[in-house]
Order: C-alpha cells, then sequence, then structure tokens
C-alpha cells in the first residue's frame, strides 16, 4: 500500500505532535493515508517485544515513520519487515540516543542516567524537563513545550520509564543498513536532545540515503513547521514510489 503512512510517536508526549504533519501531508496529497499509530504500553523494554507487538498490530506494506523513539522504532521494524516495508522516514531520531563507543553523537550516559533517576522519582516533573528540551532551539520554547505537555496522554510511571529504558537500549544502525527500501532522516540543527553531528554521522554510515538537516530548528521541529516538513517528505515519497 504504497499511499499508505505509519507514523510513530516518541516517548511520552503521545500522538499529539505528530498531528498537525499528518493533516498537512493529506493536505498536500488527498490519496495518501496517513496515520498515528500510538505506542504499546509495554511495561518491557526489551527491544524484541516492542517490534513483536507493533508488527504484530501494524499493517503491512506500508511506509513506516516516526518522530524521536518512534523513529528508531520505525527504523528496527523496516528492518525486520524488509520488502513488506515501502519505505523509511524519521524525524531527530538517532540510531542511538545515548553514546557509547561506536555512536559518540547522541546524548552523554550521565545525562541519561539524570533522565532515568528522575523519571523514577517525579514522572510529571521529567516529562516537562524532556518537553523544554524538545523545545529549545524553536522560536518559542515555553510556548511549544506548554504545547507539548498539554498533549501528553496519562501514561503510568512503569510505563514511562520503560520507554526510557528502551531508549537506550535500542540502536537501529545495522537495522538501517540492512533495510533496502528508501530512507529519509531529517534532524535539526539546534537539538537539544539528538546532536546535529549525528546527521554527518549517519551519511557517513548510509551514504546512499537522504538525510537532512534543518539549520535553525530544534527537536520538535514537525509542530514548529508542519508544511515545510510535509512538502519535504511528500517530495521523498513521490521520487521513491513507483510514479
Amino acid at each position: 500500500m504504497r499511499d499508505r503512512l505509519i507514523l510513530l510517536p516518541g516517548w511520552g508526549l503521545g500522538v499529539s505532535p505528530l498531528e498537525p504533519l499528518a493533516a498537512a501531508l493529506q493536505g498536500l496529497d488527498e490519496h495518501l493515508r496517513v496515520e498515528i499509530e500510538p505506542l504499546p504500553p509495554l511495561l518491557s523494554s526489551d527491544p524484541d517485544e516492542w517490534l513483536e507487538e507493533l508488527d504484530a498490530t501494524l499493517p503491512q506494506d506500508t511506509w513506516l515513520g516516526g518522530w524521536s523513539l518512534g523513529g528508531m522504532l520505525a527504523s528496527a521494524l523496516a528492518a525486520r519487515r524488509g520488502e513488506r516495508c515501502c519505505g523509511l522516514l524519521t524525524m531527530a531520531s538517532n540510531p542511538s540516543f545515548v553514546a557509547h563507543e561506536q555512536w559518540s553523537s547522541a546524548m552523554d550516559g550521565q545525562t541519561f542516567d539524570g533522565f532515568l533517576a528522575g523519571c523514577g522519582a517525579d514522572p510529571r516533573q521529567t516529562l516537562k524537563r524532556f518537553s523544554l528540551l524538545c523545545a529549545q532551539g524553536c522560536s518559542d520554547p515555553r510556548g511549544l513545550s506548554r504545547l507539548l505537555l498539554a498533549g501528553a496522554p496519562s501514561s503510568s510511571p512503569d510505563v514511562l520509564m520503560a520507554g526510557l529504558e528502551l531508549l537506550a537500549r535500542l540502536d537501529t544502525r545495522a537495522a538501517l543498513q540492512s533495510f533496502r527500501g528508501p530512507q529519509l532522516h531529517l534532524f535539526a540543527g539546534l537539538d537539544a536532545l539528538v546532536p546535529a553531528e549525528a546527521a554527518g554521522d549517519l551519511l557517513a554510515l548510509l551514504p546512499d540515503v537522504e538525510i537532512g538537516l534543518i539549520e535553525q530548528a530544534g527537536h520538535g521541529f514537525l509542530l514548529e513547521d508542519p508544511h515545510g516538513i510535509a512538502a519535504a517528505i511528500q517530495v521523498f515519497l513521490h521520487e521513491s514510489g513507483d510514479d
């Protein structure tokens, strides 16, 4: 179904950050079906369990995409499905969210450990901090942060913690290298959660895929310019599709 795109959201903030982009995409192409699927409320941080759940519930033979954690999961699922996935697009999504020896352009491990500890002690305050970091680099960071928090679902602390632990465990480099379908990866130059340098590192890893860097934008760029992002995605879909 080359006219169907499934989008997965990021950690903790629910589907609302993707809604303006989905509406903009459908406004550009009436034949494109865009669906935002909430992340499953799993209590496990095992990537395989998440992928099994997503593979069982999401329709086959579609485009897969996502923002942040959603993009990482879409990447892993695309590789798992292979030819049963039309193509992949990610936004503000790092192959590894936490830095390690083989991937340094990511969040420092101590900073991430602080997030984990904060989530265990005060999940709501941690989500507020996370929303502020998502909005950093945008033109109205406080307004965008409030918008993100207002749309966040009431997730249990255990679900939030499992999602954070999943973020630390996922490493999609091998998945991205093995997936043979078309790929588009968009990064932000002022992202406080995914360093802009990750775009260059990913290009070195995947020299034949499309990678874009939006210079004056933060992690929440899909909310700040949904129509501009939708236009870039539409070009990618049409150039990569059968027509």
